[in-house]
């Protein structure tokens, strides 16, 4: 008769003390950092090369605060044309019409693979090739609208370089986030008789932007920091403004500091937007985990 001669597992004692790894390096590692730290802080808060009075003197100035403005402006604007045309391009993209999928695929591949400052660059000059602006029938009639110096204005020719940019990459994570719905939820609407635009508005596009909204939000503060590339255009943003001055009065670093000092603060807003945006996105999440709740009568009920 065999008999069993594996050893019994042996379970730990629930009332044996936990012995926790000690990190003394770790401790010296933040000695040194909070040292250096502290020394780099000691250094700005006391020179007086940093020029402190300059930078609460211009910090509300009033041309910082209209390149302040123009800053909103152009990231709100380019992020609208951003998100619009992102989306159409996405849904090009995922049509079975391979007319459209090829359309959407070489705006993505050509706004994606040239340089932001150089789309910049091309609409501002580009009533140096096409002096007129035109609309009509393809080798017909034509009607003129004006001159190109004129309609394309700085900051339109702005809203085009970046709007237009920011749409192709827009397209992929608009993409990803419809890829990211299951194919049932579509099927099931057009069971219902939704028609393809209905379903994208009320069934696709809502789910997607639980994907859709995380990446957005990053792509909103990088888009707060590439409106200073319209610079290389004259446009009068925030970084500009700041650099126009101190070409005035030498005192560089204290004009970044102020131009600094504004972008954290926008780029905070938007990143407690995005917090609460994901938050509320997330609910019906939380709410799907939560365990269902028994209804507990009293004895007067009963």
């Amino acid at each position: 008769m065999a008999t069993d001669t594996t050893a019994p597992a042996v379970t730990p004692h629930a009332d044996e003390p936990i012995i926790r790894l000690r990190h003394p390096w770790r401790w010296v590692a933040i000695v040194v950092i909070g040292v250096y730290l502290a020394e780099v802080l000691w250094f700005f808060a006391t020179s007086d090369a940093m020029r402190w009075d300059l930078v609460r003197g211009y910090l509300f100035e009033e041309s910082i605060m209209r390149g302040l403005w123009m800053t909103v402006k152009l990231t709100v604007t380019a992020m609208v044309v951003g998100i619009a045309l992102g989306t159409v391009l996405a849904v090009m993209r995922l049509s079975d019409n391979p007319v459209l999928r090829g359309l959407a695929g070489g705006y993505v591949w050509l706004f994606r693979g040239t340089p932001i400052v150089v789309q910049l660059l091309f609409w501002f000059f580009l009533g140096s090739v096409m002096p007129e602006v035109t609309f009509g029938i393809p080798f017909g009639p034509e009607f003129e609208f004006g001159q190109t110096s004129e309609v394309i204005t700085p900051f339109l020719a702005a809203i085009l370089g970046l709007g237009l940019n920011e749409g192709a990459y827009m397209a992929e994570i608009v993409r990803a986030g419809i890829g990211a719905v299951d194919h049932g939820q579509t099927e099931s609407a057009q069971a219902l008789g939704m028609s393809p635009f209905t379903t994208y508005r009320r069934v696709v596009l809502p789910q997607a932007a639980r994907v859709i909204v995380p990446p957005t939000a990053n792509e909103s503060i990088s888009m707060l920091k590439l409106t200073s590339l319209v610079l290389v255009i004259g446009l009068a943003d925030l970084t500009t403004t700041a650099q126009l001055i101190y070409g005035r009065n030498f005192q560089q670093i204290p004009l970044l500091i102020v131009a600094s000092f504004w972008y954290l603060v926008l780029t905070t807003i938007l990143t407690i937007g995005q917090g609460w945006l994901e938050r509320r996105l997330g609910r019906s999440d939380r709410y799907r985990s939560r365990p269902p709740r028994r209804l507990m009568l009293s004895g007067a009920n009963r």
